[in-house]
């Protein structure tokens, strides 16, 4: 995988790798099989979008528990909980006999997955020398990417040929050679000593969390709100207590509020790609298989761009790469602006937004955290990354559809949602261009390094 690693370290990435494939093909591989999970449990079609937004939900509260965790009882423990209970959800939903049943297996499959990307990241910004981690995060990013690509493919030959049970069945063979895996590779520090956990702090923020995404999600008002102020509630708790669950210095760095603000600016981004299908059938009057091959070139161009953005990382630093990758983005979807009406413009469009996506997504975001975050506390800023993300997908979903609905010339709608998509990737440009510059961040991932090798 990347050659310049000894055998050992080689294992452990591609160990992480499978984790990450299994819980990023875990989302993506169900959507060609919703129809048949309907008609086998006579469930109306509005009524499924809760397979997707309760598995949302339960991903957000993994993410909050399992970086936490992490931090304390090491990466290992934790990654195999993980890993175990997306295993346990798979089995439950093969066997779920009524739709229930099946909504609650897919929150526990979204409990064990919600951990592995950031737990997963963790690790490699532990092991993996500051000079190879770009290409390291790279590397295993691309398999989330290839599993997004994949899923689709695989869910409806699966659902098509077999039954959409034999999708969850794949699951459990490749999360138990995970879990072996895990055992040998994954290593197992922790800190020596650990402070009282801050078990009032963990469920305000997994509370609070939990609320303000079911609000976005569901467009209640209230509950949003509710879920703002008791996470403004937890951050004055947090401040007056000696061992809080989330150091509040992860905010107090500007290189890491930034990198927080641009992430959740790359999720507004990605609610713009959800769309494309949906523009393109409207504008162009093609059926969906169509529509949907247009929309694949975007995401094999990001899937191909991303190795190459890990290894760039280490050559030109995060900031060039996000630089670079919000231009493309923003050039992409001002093309797809101004010509989803044209079959050669909007091919031409996804091609070049896919590259920009390629070198956003995946591994820049999480190069700077590995490097700028306190290593006894870098699961937990893991973690506000891949919440920052999830948070600014809802809002970029809520964006697109709102600005649809604006005018009564469908057209005129697309053009000012993208337009405004357009917007984001400008200021996602400005802030990128606010990072630190390598040689800054060499040296702060230097320093955190030798405080961890010394602790």
């Amino acid at each position: 995988m990347i050659p310049a690693l000894d055998k050992t370290t080689r294992s452990l990435l591609l160990t992480l790798a499978l984790g990450v494939f299994a819980g990023a093909l875990d989302l993506s591989v169900l959507s060609p099989a919703l129809p048949a999970i309907g008609r086998e449990f006579a469930v109306p079609l509005g009524n499924l979008a809760w397979i997707f937004t309760l598995y949302l939900l339960a991903n957000v509260a993994s993410i909050a528990i399992a970086a936490t965790l992490a931090d304390r009882y090491g990466r290992r423990p934790i990654y195999l909980l993980c890993i175990s209970l997306f295993a346990l959800g798979s089995l439950l939903a093969i066997a779920a006999p009524n739709y229930p049943l099946f909504l609650l297996a897919r929150a526990l499959q979204a409990l064990g997955a919600g951990g592995i990307f950031p737990v997963a990241t963790a690790a490699i910004g532990d092991v993996i020398p500051l000079e190879k981690r770009g290409a390291a995060l790279g590397a295993v990013a691309a398999t989330w990417g290839a599993a997004a690509v994949l899923g689709p493919t695989i869910g409806g030959i699966l659902t098509h040929a077999l039954s959409w049970r034999w999708i969850f069945a794949a699951n459990v063979p490749l999360a138990a050679w995970v879990f072996v895996r895990a055992l040998r590779d994954v290593p197992t520090t922790a800190p020596r000593s650990r402070p009282p956990l801050d078990a009032i702090g963990l469920v305000a923020m997994t509370a609070g969390l939990l609320a303000l995404v079911a609000g976005i999600t569901t467009l209640d008002p209230l509950l949003g709100v509710a879920g703002a102020a008791v996470l403004a509630a937890f951050l004055l708790f947090e401040r007056r207590i000696a061992h809080p669950v989330v150091p509040l210095a992860l905010f107090g760095t500007p290189q890491l509020a930034k990198t927080y603000g641009l992430e959740l600016l790359v999720g507004i981004l990605e609610g713009s790609l959800f769309f494309v299908p949906t523009v393109i059938v409207a504008a162009q009057h093609r059926n969906e298989i169509e529509a949907g091959a247009i929309a694949a070139l975007g995401a094999l161009a990001f899937v191909a761009v991303i190795p190459a953005s890990g290894k760039a990382l280490d050559r030109i630093g995060s900031r060039s790469v996000l630089l670079l990758g919000s231009a493309f983005t923003a050039l992409g979807l001002a093309i797809f602006a101004f010509g989803f009406t044209s079959l050669f413009w909007s091919l031409v469009a996804m091609l070049v937004a896919g590259i920009g996506f390629g070198a956003l997504l995946g591994a820049p975001t999480r190069y700077i955290i590995t490097n700028a975050a306190d290593p006894a506390h870098r699961s937990t800023a893991l973690g506000f990354l891949s919440q920052a993300l999830i948070v600014g997908q809802l809002i970029g979903g809520s964006l697109a559809g709102g600005l649809f609905d604006l005018r009564h010339n469908h057209n005129a709608g697309f053009r000012e949602a993208y337009l405004a998509f357009v917007a984001v990737a400008a200021i996602a440009f400005i802030l990128a261009g606010q990072l630190d510059s390598q040689a800054r961040e060499r040296m702060t991932g230097a320093s955190e390094s030798a405080e961890g090798n010394a602790a």
